[in-house]
């Protein structure tokens, strides 16, 4: 079970190597040099190359004046429907307005406020003052993830207010952007596999007016002692690893009382699980515990289940039954286009201005805004006091492409990998390998699978849960509660676990919460 939601803290790229730039002074200038008659040649020319240069010296403005440079790191997306090859500077920092254009940016094209009836995004020549820098908006919003996403469009919709999106990434959705993969014409996530189940109506009402989705139960192997067995534990993983043949709850109930560990206090009385070793042992014993539950923490944490808060294994459910879905929700679905599709909806809004490849902090002094909503580390928005930073996990991902291959590489789309090595004695350092083709029942002659391991380094995935970091959480949420006209959002900034319900169910509510009282404009 996903641990229960905290309420929401109160309170440029550079440009490439310069290039000539060629054109009809160039041209003049070669056959002038060429030329036998060189003087009378450049008398006869001389008014057009007079003009050649006034012509050049108002394309050189031009670009002078919308290329970005120190004061504005900022270059505008092409519109979805434009080719690749119509990409002049590759993937720079972009601002796109009325939707999130895929591909490539071009300096000097600017996205329409609106779509045509193809849904194709229109262009038309940049106003002198359509830097985003220079307009004042509604709300301000660091992060373009699910929380700062849902925000900006309610903000849009219900209230018709405007709103910056101000994205690190060059691209929208936070960790659950996926796209096609180039090799296979397999859809696939970025950041690893995402998973959308959800026991809040209102959360599975509002993901359905941007996607259509389709019905997807998730399930997942672990390979324990050279065997597939499901995950979480049931019926099924028990008598695959102990060759048993329990049939019923009752039994499998009978089965687990006698391998669970009571917790006792020094007077013998029952006690509550005090870190995430004790939670295994209550639910499953020690041999389950050792196999799986103990490895695959440390291999995850690089830290063992006794180091970590109960939380962490808590959110792990143990099967008296058959039952192999991974989640129990009832509604469980994957987006029928991706995730991606659904944000490019959910920002579609020409109320809303996205920038992305864009560092909040090398910005801030230039926004113009009525509140700011952080969805960032907490910390990183306090470094200035020089303070640890938190702790986190990441996530590396090596990708894999296998052709000739018609089915799948493995049983199931996600396998976990517990153990730190394999019946041969090989070393396992790995987490999972997942297999996205299983998917959407997707199709292709190949398939390709990512296998995943966790490390210290990269993008923060899942904040440490131990003593040192929730003591030391508290002292930034304490600052960010006396953080005037700044509202603290989101997994990264409350230092918690939130799985996509999570974020957008705290999102609208949060919304809620913001806006009590306003009506549209």
């Amino acid at each position: 079970m996903p641990p229960p939601m905290s309420s929401p803290l109160r309170s440029s790229p550079t440009s490439g190597p310069g290039r000539r730039i060629s054109g009809p002074f160039d041209a003049l200038r070669g056959a002038r040099s060429s030329s036998s008659a060189s003087s009378s040649v450049y008398r006869l020319v001389r008014p057009a190359y007079t003009l050649a240069l006034l012509v050049a010296a108002a394309w050189i403005s031009v670009l002078t004046r919308y290329a970005p440079g120190p004061t504005s790191p900022v270059s505008v997306h092409m519109p979805p429907s434009l080719p690749a090859s119509a990409s002049a500077n590759g993937p720079a920092a972009s601002v796109s307005r009325g939707g999130v254009a895929k591909g490539h940016s071009v300096r000097g094209a600017v996205r329409s406020n609106g779509a045509g009836t193809d849904g194709a995004s229109r262009s038309s020549a940049p106003a002198e003052s359509d830097d985003p820098f220079d307009r004042e908006y509604d709300n301000c919003i660091v992060g373009a993830g699910l929380s700062g996403s849902v925000i900006a469009e309610n903000y849009a919709r219900r209230l018709g207010q405007t709103s910056l999106i101000i994205e690190k990434r060059p691209h929208v959705g936070g960790n659950c952007y996926d796209y096609v993969d180039a090799d296979t014409g397999i859809r696939v996530s970025q950041y690893g596999a995402h998973l959308f189940h959800t026991r809040h109506e209102r959360v599975w009402d509002y993901v359905r007016k941007f996607s259509e989705w389709v019905p997807y139960e998730h399930k997942v192997l672990g390979m324990v002692n050279g065997k597939h067995v499901p995950i979480p534990v049931n019926i099924d993983t028990v008598n695959a690893l102990f060759d048993l043949n329990i049939k019923t709850t009752e039994e499998m109930d009978e089965w687990l009382k006698k391998e669970q560990v009571a917790l006792k206090d020094k007077d013998g009385n029952p006690r509550e699980a005090l870190n995430s070793e004790e939670v295994a042992l209550t639910r499953v014993g020690s041999r389950l515990y050792e196999w799986i539950f103990k490895p695959y923490t440390h291999k995850q944490w690089a830290k063992y289940p006794a180091e970590l808060g109960p939380e962490v294994l808590a959110r792990i459910p143990v099967r008296n039954n058959r039952d192999g879905r991974y989640f129990s929700d009832p509604h469980q679905a994957l987006p029928k286009e991706g995730y991606t599709a659904i944000f490019d909806k959910i920002l579609s809004s020409p109320k809303i201005t996205v920038l992305t490849d864009t560092d909040y902090f090398e910005v801030k002094d230039r926004l113009k805004c009525k509140r700011l909503y952080y969805t960032g580390p907490i910390d990183a928005y306090f470094a200035h006091l020089g303070w640890p930073k938190l702790e986190y996990r990441s996530l590396s991902f090596e990708r894999v492409v296998q052709h000739d291959t018609p089915g799948h590489y493995q049983p199931a789309s996600v396998v976990n990998h517990p153990q730190t090595k394999d019946p041969d004695g090989k070393v396992v350092d790995y987490t999972r390998i997942v297999e996205y083709k299983h998917m959407l029942n997707q199709t292709s002659d190949s398939t390709v699978y990512f296998v995943e391991r966790s490390t210290d380094d990269g993008e923060p995935y899942y904040p440490v849960p131990n003593k040192k970091n929730k003591d030391l959480f508290q002292k930034y949420k304490e600052m960010a509660e006396k953080e005037e006209g700044v509202t603290f959002v989101g997994r990264l900034a409350n230092y918690k676990y939130f799985n996509m319900d999570d974020a957008i169910s705290n999102a609208l509510e949060l919304f809620d919460e913001d806006t009590e009282g306003m009506t549209k404009e």
